[in-house]
């Protein structure tokens, strides 16, 4: 910029004492950008080749300096104008001030003031909810009184009492014998010992039944289980807790291929079910 035009803009100033200082802002920002387009066309016509006015003569080289000079020059103002806007408000950082604590007046609640430490709430782990305690299946059971002939297998909700068929009934019977008798009234009082519902499983071997009063596997299991519910029924067990099921030869403990399998495969079951099992 020559000092003529440096001269022209001192004059220019002095001549707007009057103007507010922002007025004055705003005009040098459009003075500015008025002598910065003057330049941009000039640098294209000189890059062309074609003659620019005597008053301004942009060489090619000289282009890319005075572009930035401009641009930095319109920067400036614009930031002179934002900051006397603020000014004329509340003076200055105060207006900062204001904006800063607006938006931390936004995110208040949302996270707690910590000086860059977490507080211990954050470090704390989860307290674990107290598991539900495991009941015992055998408490209050006096399983001493049962004898050997009652063979007991626990399990994770339910408790059996199985016994051999050979005990408790004739080959092909299902009228329980005086030995089965006896061997049921010691598990009455165990039974009576609880409220669990109590499912009373007959199982056969796999061999066919030769007796006509029967005619497969599956009548004799029924038929030997429903025996064991009238027997419990009639001494004292409430008849809403018990059930019968025939099961045949579908659930064998071990192969029925050897005598000892099938002895063992032929049995009653008396299962008492914890609540909701």
């Amino acid at each position: 910029m020559s000092d003529q035009s440096a001269e022209s803009a001192a004059s220019d100033v002095g001549s707007t004492t009057a103007i507010p200082a922002k007025q004055a802002l705003l005009m040098r920002q459009r003075e500015l950008e008025s002598e910065l387009a003057h330049a941009r066309q000039a640098a294209g016509r000189a890059k062309r080749g074609v003659g620019t006015d005597d008053s301004l003569v942009i060489e090619p080289e000289e282009e890319g300096w005075l572009l930035t000079y401009l641009d930095t020059m319109t920067l400036l103002l614009v930031m002179l104008v934002v900051m006397l806007a603020f000014a004329g408000k509340n003076g200055g950082l105060e207006g900062i001030k204001q904006a800063g604590s607006a938006r931390q007046a936004a995110h208040d609640g949302l996270l707690p003031a910590t000086d860059g430490v977490l507080p211990e709430t954050a470090l704390q782990v989860p307290t674990p909810l107290p598991s539900k305690p495991v009941s015992d299946p055998l408490k209050g059971l006096a399983l001493d009184q049962l004898g050997d002939d009652i063979e007991v297998v626990v399990n994770e909700s339910t408790v059996s009492f199985r016994i051999s068929s050979e005990i408790l009934f004739s080959s092909g019977q299902a009228d329980l014998s005086l030995a089965g008798l006896a061997v049921l009234r010691r598990l009455v009082p165990v039974l009576n010992a609880s409220a669990h519902r109590i499912a009373v499983e007959g199982h056969t071997d796999s061999v066919p039944v030769r007796s006509g009063r029967y005619p497969s596997n599956w009548e004799l299991s029924g038929s030997r289980a429903g025996g064991v519910v009238r027997y419990l029924e009639a001494n004292g067990v409430a008849s809403q807790r018990l059930r019968a099921v025939g099961y045949a030869d579908t659930r064998p403990l071990v192969d029925n291929a050897t005598a000892d399998g099938r002895a063992s495969n032929r049995r009653v079951e008396l299962i008492m079910e914890a609540p909701g099992s």
